[in-house]
């Protein structure tokens, strides 16, 4: 036989709701990893998912789907947590903090007795909060435990301004950085249409205005309200960009998405997780990009960060 051994992938995902569901169905159609186990504190609904899922065994490469328990984390190569209290219509995801962060001191305990040495991605709200939360409880090395961040807004800032300029989502290059919440910003400075900078952009086509630009990033920062008023949460959008999170580790992409990570002087900061572009690669994160921010950005993610370190302060850590 060959040396080279095929390496079985492992994903825990602790959390099987709307959020964990749909992430797992995610995976299950693109393939993303061999095997896959989900964990819930109401086993029957993690036993149903994995069986309706495992129906669709033959029409994807992913070979194995089980209802598990936390023992099963101490092979995977990443545990995915979405399991929590969700936002309810007028709840901020600041308004979660205390009962989310109360969850997970059970739920990382749990994870890292099994032995598990892998990487943590969060997703639960407030996110940048948890994946905090996840780091002080776990012991991990910070490049290890990653927050979807601004994964989602950024997601939804591409596909606006995609929309505004009738031009393919996956060619427009702009972020939304700091608290995926109320305090996030847009990066204008740095956004740009296939290399063509928002400004350049602007001042050929003589649009879009600064207040239709204005509009633009509302709609992305109330985004969840809006959703949440119609359909009682938000699921597919996200679920999607931790699928495509998962695919990065553990292809070892070293691709950049917008997620929440530790920061350590990057941008004038520290001892804060929050949303940042970040290159992604087999060991979590390998590095934080330092974007140059304008004035007013770089204040508005000052602010951010002191909205999470304040939220972070009142936790019994």
């Amino acid at each position: 036989m060959d040396d080279c051994q095929f390496k079985v992938s492992r994903v825990a995902l602790v959390g099987s709701g709307a959020v964990g569901a749909s992430y797992a169905f995610a995976l299950l159609n693109q393939g993303i990893t061999s095997e896959l186990v989900i964990i819930d504190r109401n086993f029957q609904k993690a036993e149903g998912d994995a069986m309706d899922l495992n129906h669709g065994l033959p029409f994807s490469p992913l070979s194995k789907i089980w209802a598990g328990d936390y023992e099963d984390c101490g092979e995977a190569d990443i545990v995915v947590i979405t399991a929590g209290a969700g936002q309810a219509p007028g709840e901020t995801r600041m308004d979660l903090i205390n009962k989310n962060s109360r969850i997970f001191k059970d739920i990382i305990a749990s994870v890292m007795n099994s032995g598990f040495k892998g990487i943590f991605v969060i997703a639960t709200n407030p996110v940048d909060v948890l994946t905090y939360v996840t780091w002080k409880y776990s012991g991990l090395p910070a490049s290890r435990v990653i927050g979807s961040g601004t994964i989602l807004d950024t997601a939804r800032l591409r596909f606006l301004l995609g929309q505004e300029f009738d031009v393919d989502s996956r060619n427009v290059h702009a972020y939304i950085m700091g608290e995926h919440g109320d305090t996030e910003l847009p990066v204008w400075s740095n956004a740009n249409i296939a290399g063509l900078s928002l400004m350049e952009y602007k001042a050929q086509h003589n649009n879009p205005t600064d207040e239709r630009l204005e509009e633009i990033f509302v709609q992305v920062r109330d985004a969840a309200y809006h959703i949440i008023e119609r359909k009682g949460a938000t699921y597919y959008g996200i679920a999607m960009g931790l699928a495509r999170l998962t695919k990065a580790i553990l292809n070892n992409e070293n691709s950049v998405f917008s997620v929440s990570a530790l920061l350590d002087s990057e941008y004038g900061l520290d001892d804060v997780y929050i949303g940042v572009p970040a290159i992604i690669n087999r060991d979590g994160i390998r590095e934080v990009l330092k974007l140059n921010l304008s004035d007013t950005e770089q204040e508005k993610l000052h602010h951010s960060a002191t909205v999470l370190k304040k939220a972070i302060a009142s936790l019994d850590l």
